[in-house]
């Protein structure tokens, strides 16, 4: 499992790296009228762990849906642990945090001029 979640942190964090080569104009246009890099950190930080909990939200609901195939095939009543549901939560929450640094920083520390020169 941990080299699973290696591999789609690698994934989201090429993502986010892509999506931030798509917006160099739009960072550049922010941070020349005024936004901090703080501000553009935290909108790469911020929407990278929305997406990766989203994901994780979609995980669990899937998981309710099969877990409730395989109690009537198993003909059983099967009950998840609430435990395990938040912890799934967290471990995809973390991974977005974790993985979405490097390319928030990235956006962050983008030079104005040189952002607003890219076509």
């Amino acid at each position: 499992s941990a080299i699973s979640l290696l591999v789609g942190g690698i994934v989201i964090m090429n993502i986010m790296l892509a999506s931030i080569k798509e917006r160099t104009r739009e960072i550049g246009v922010r941070l020349a009228v005024g936004a901090r890099r703080m501000d553009i950190f935290t909108q790469f930080l911020v929407q990278t762990v929305l997406i990766t909990t989203l994901g994780g939200l979609m995980g669990i609901v899937i998981g309710f849906l099969l877990l409730d195939l395989v109690s009537k095939f198993l003909q059983m009543p099967l009950v998840p642990n609430p435990n395990m549901i938040m912890a799934a939560l967290f471990v995809s929450m973390g991974v977005g945090l974790v993985f979405g640094i490097v390319p928030a920083l990235k956006a962050g520390n983008l030079d104005p001029v040189i952002a607003l020169r890219e076509e």
